[in-house]
């Protein structure tokens, strides 16, 4: 399987030959799907929280007597049926939200979504840059001659790459990740995906 390689003003230079077994397979709907939830899931702080009617302040008095007033029997102010009374089976933080995902399962979504970008022609090859100091002019500039400039963009490149981190950070709709980052959500959220080619080699190293 072979795909065409770009250069920073966006002509094809090459094509490069990938396994396809990560850019090539049948996209799993239902891996994909669990993975994203797993992933949403494990970012829930589950700070959320609600007081009891032993937690909630006043109500230690009994509102009126037992028996006599022709009201129905009450105890205290705080009880769940009140108004500002406690919450009964509220959102507590000991509930723990994480789901599981199969390693199997995780690395079958991330070549799925990359299988999916690559089959709509959502994915984009350069290689490379060719900026030298960080300058978000100079991405944009790159990203206009490759016309990814209006998309929701994840630009995937290698661990050290500070320049081009610094030089897109700030540019609306820009996501920038490295290959060993990678994950199902940013694959997904993405409109385009914009790849090194060195970082098309790590992920190959990896899910090969």
């Amino acid at each position: 399987m072979k795909l065409q390689v770009l250069d920073a003003k966006g002509s094809s230079i090459k094509e490069i030959s990938v396994n396809k077994t990560i850019w090539g397979i049948e996209p799993h709907q239902q891996a994909m799907f669990d993975s994203v939830v797993a992933q949403q899931s494990a970012m829930r702080q589950g700070t959320h929280k609600t007081k009891t009617r032993t937690e909630v302040s006043g109500g230690g008095r009994k509102p009126w007597r037992q028996k006599g007033t022709g009201r129905a029997r009450q105890g205290s102010i705080r009880a769940p049926q009140w108004k500002g009374g406690g919450i009964v089976f509220g959102p507590t933080p000991e509930k723990n939200y994480l789901k599981h995902v199969n390693k199997k399962v995780r690395r079958l979504a991330i070549k799925s979504a990359l299988s999916l970008k690559t089959q709509d022609k959502n994915l984009v090859i350069i290689d490379q840059f060719g900026i030298e100091q960080p300058s978000t002019k100079a991405m944009v500039g790159v990203l206009n001659n490759l016309k990814v400039n209006n998309e929701k963009l994840l630009i995937i490149t290698t661990d050290g790459d500070e320049v081009n981190f610094k030089s897109s950070r700030n540019i609306e709709k820009v996501n920038i990740i490295t290959s060993a980052g990678i994950n199902i959500y940013d694959l997904l959220n993405a409109e385009k995906l914009l790849i090194t080619e060195q970082a098309v080699k790590a992920i190959e190293e990896v899910y090969a």
